[in-house]
C-alpha cells in the first residue's frame, strides 16, 4: 500500500501508471499489514467496526484479511523481482515496528490478534512536523487493531514497561491512557486501547482524533454514501476493503508533486471510492462504487449506452478506451481538478496545444459534433508492413493512435476536416491526399521527417476516424474479420459487468509498458519492476444514477511458475545393465 502510494506521491506519474498503480496498491498493502494483521466480530454487518474508528479525514483506508490460503494466493503473483521488493518492505516494517521495539511476533502478537487489520492514511497536514521528517516508506498514518484477547494483548504494555533502557511516557486524552515511545534515536509510536481495538500511530495528533471520533467525532464510517456504497460490493470471499477519499488523496498528491496550490485548487472534485478486493487464479479483482458528495459541481446523465466501436477494432489491438457518450467523458475529464497535476496533458494544455497547432478550438470545433460513443485505441503495425525493408515508419514507430466517435452533424464534421486539411497544406506544407486504403476512400498526411502518418475517413453509420502515427489505417478498413472483442485476452481481461456499460478500459501491459517495440520513455526501476509483474488491465464502469458509479477493474497478474514434479524413477533404472 505505502509502497504504491508513496511512489506516486514522490513526483508525477502518468495515468497509466496511476490505473496500475491501484493493481499493486493491495499487494503493498498486504506487506504494511503481514505481522499485524487482525480480524473483529463485524457488529453491523455491512460495516467494518474498526472504520468506525478512522477519523472522516482519512484520505485512504484498507481493511485486510489474513486468510492463510488466501495469502498463499497472494503471495504466487507476480515476477521474482517484484516479491523481492515486498519481501524489503515487508522486512523493514518488522525491524521498525516490532524488532526496535523489543517485541517478537510470535510471541508477543499473534496470540491476541484476530484475522483483519484496517491501515489508514492521512494528508500531510494532519501530520506532525516530526512525522513528516521521517522516511517511513512502510508505515501507515494509522493502524487499527482488533483485539481478542484483551488480557493477553495488555501483556504488551507490562513487558515495555520491564525492559531496560525502554522509555514510554503515559499521558491522559479526554480519560483514554495513550502510551507513548520517549525515545530520541529511534522511531517514536503513540498507542491506545480503546474498547476491543489496539490503535497504533507514529504521530500523536493521529491518535487523539482517534479518540475524539471513539467519543463520538464522525467517522469515516458515518461520512454520507459510505454504508450504503459498502452494502453493495461486499462479499464474504473479498481479501481486502478499500476507501479513497479523492479530494483529500489528490491533495496530497499534489502538495508532495510540489503543485502549485492554486492550481490544483481550481477544480475541488468532491468524490469517494470504495472497493472490494477478491483474488482470482489470474489476478486480482477490484468491484467498487465511486460517487461524488452533494452539492458536487460534477453533473453527468445516467445513461449506460456502451459503445459498440470497440468491435471495429483489430484483434492485436494494444489498449483502447471506449464510451457512449463523448462529451460527457470530457466533461468528467475536466472536471478532476488535482488529478490533472497526475495526468501527462492536462484539459486546458490539451486544448491551448490544439488551437495552438491546428488553429481549431476543441469545444466548438470539434465536441459540437462529436456527441455520440467514441473508442481511442493504441493499434500495432501489421506485420506485413514491419517487415518492409523500405518501410520509414518501421524503425521510429511500432503503432498509431486510432480514434473512432460517432458524430450528430456530418455536415459539421466535414466542414471542420476540410479547414483541417487545408491548415496542413497551406501552414506546414504537407502532402494532403485523397486516396484509398483497401479500397475505402480517406486522405492522408505524412511527415517527411519521423515518418509520421496520419489519416481520416469515414465508416458507415456517420462513424469518422482518426490515425496518428504508423500507418494504421489498413488495421480499420474493411472491418477486421477477427476483432478486439474475439480476442481471448481481451475476453478474459475486461470485465462483463456492469451490464449495460457507460464504457470499458483495456491495456496491454505486457506488449504496452514492458515491451521494447513502441519506443516509450523507460519507467524508474521501481515502477519497472512492478509493471513487469502485469500482463492486462481491464475496466468496465456503469452509472447508477446521476452522482454514483460502479465498476469493476480486473488486473491480470503474472504468476510464478510452479515447480515441474520429478519424474518418478523406477525400481532398478539407475543400476547400470550388464
Amino acid at each position: 500500500m505505502s509502497l504504491a502510494i508513496k511512489s506516486m506521491t514522490k513526483k508525477k506519474k502518468s495515468f497509466l501508471l496511476l490505473i496500475f498503480a491501484a493493481a499493486v496498491l493491495v499487494v503493498g498493502g498486504g506487506v504494511t499489514a503481514y505481522w499485524l494483521l487482525v480480524r473483529r466480530q463485524i457488529l453491523q454487518p455491512d460495516i467494518q467496526v474498526s472504520t468506525q474508528l478512522v477519523p472522516q479525514n482519512a484520505f485512504f483506508t484498507a481493511s485486510i484479511s489474513t486468510d492463510s490460503k488466501q495469502w498463499q494466493q497472494l503471495l504466487k503473483y507476480g515476477t521474482t523481482e517484484s516479491r523481492q521488493i515486498l519481501e524489503k518492505q515487508l522486512a523493514q516494517l518488522q525491524e521498525n515496528l516490532l524488532t526496535a521495539n523489543g517485541y517478537n511476533y510470535q510471541q508477543d502478537i499473534k496470540p491476541w490478534l484476530g484475522q483483519d487489520v484496517t491501515l489508514a492514511y492521512f494528508s500531510p497536514r494532519d501530520l506532525s512536523p516530526a512525522v513528516l521528517s521521517n522516511d517511513q516508506s512502510v508505515f501507515p498514518s494509522l493502524i487499527v487493531l482488533p483485539i481478542d484477547k484483551l488480557t493477553q494483548a495488555m501483556e504488551l504494555f507490562k513487558k515495555a514497561k520491564s525492559q531496560s533502557g525502554k522509555q514510554w511516557v503515559e499521558r491522559t486524552y479526554r480519560g483514554i491512557q495513550v502510551y507513548e515511545t520517549n525515545k530520541s534515536n529511534s522511531q517514536k509510536y503513540s498507542v491506545a486501547v480503546l474498547g476491543r481495538f489496539l490503535v497504533v500511530s507514529e504521530n500523536p495528533k493521529i491518535i487523539d482524533q482517534v479518540i475524539d471520533t471513539y467519543k463520538g467525532a464522525i467517522s469515516l464510517a458515518s461520512k454520507s454514501g459510505y454504508q450504503d456504497a459498502i452494502a453493495q460490493i461486499k462479499t464474504d470471499q473479498s481479501f481486502a476493503q478499500l476507501y479513497i477519499n479523492l479530494p483529500a488523496f489528490l491533495a496530497a498528491v499534489a502538495s508532495d508533486a510540489q503543485e502549485q496550490p492554486e492550481k490544483t485548487a481550481a477544480k475541488p472534485l468532491k468524490q469517494d471510492i470504495v472497493t472490494t478486493v477478491t483474488l482470482a487464479p489470474e489476478g486480482i479483482s477490484f468491484e467498487g462504487i465511486s460517487w461524488f458528495k452533494p452539492r458536487s459541481t460534477v453533473n453527468t446523465s445516467n445513461q449506460n449506452s456502451g459503445s459498440f466501436l470497440p468491435r471495429r477494432m483489430p484483434a492485436s489491438t494494444l489498449g483502447i478506451i471506449s464510451g457512449g457518450n463523448i462529451r460527457q467523458f470530457w466533461q468528467y475529464y475536466t472536471e478532476q481538478g488535482a488529478l490533472n497535476s497526475l495526468i501527462p496533458i492536462s484539459p486546458d494544455n490539451f486544448q491551448a496545444g490544439l488551437k495552438t497547432t491546428l488553429g481549431l478550438d476543441w469545444e466548438k470545433d470539434l465536441l459540437s459534433w462529436m456527441e455520440g460513443e467514441f473508442a481511442l485505441a493504441l493499434i500495432p503495425m501489421s506485420p506485413e508492413q514491419l517487415a518492409l525493408q523500405d518501410n520509414p515508419y518501421s524503425a521510429p514507430l511500432g503503432a498509431g493512435i486510432a480514434l473512432m466517435v460517432k458524430v450528430s452533424d456530418r455536415s459539421s464534421a466535414q466542414a471542420t476536416l476540410q479547414q483541417l486539411d487545408d491548415l496542413i497544406t497551406n501552414s506546414y506544407q504537407l502532402p494532403v491526399v485523397e486516396t484509398q486504403v483497401n479500397g475505402q476512400p480517406m486522405v492522408s498526411w505524412t511527415a517527411t521527417l519521423g515518418g509520421v502518418n496520419a489519416t481520416h475517413g469515414w465508416l458507415e453509420g456517420n462513424v469518422v476516424f482518426f490515425t496518428l502515427g504508423a500507418p494504421i489505417a489498413s488495421e480499420l478498413v474493411p472491418q477486421p474479420q477477427k476483432t478486439l472483442i474475439q480476442a481471448p485476452l481481451f475476453q478474459n481481461t475486461v470485465p462483463t459487468k456492469p451490464n449495460p456499460n457507460t464504457g470499458q478500459f483495456f491495456l496491454d501491459v505486457e506488449r504496452t509498458l514492458n515491451s521494447s517495440n513502441l519506443n516509450l520513455a523507460q519507467l524508474p526501476t521501481q515502477q519497472e519492476t512492478l509493471a513487469k509483474a502485469i500482463n492486462t488491465i481491464g475496466l468496465t464502469v456503469a452509472k447508477i444514477d446521476p452522482n454514483r458509479t460502479r465498476f469493476q477493474l480486473f488486473v491480470q497478474l503474472k504468476k510464478e511458475p510452479q515447480p515441474s514434479k520429478p519424474a518418478e524413477t523406477k525400481k532398478g533404472d539407475n543400476q547400470e545393465k550388464p
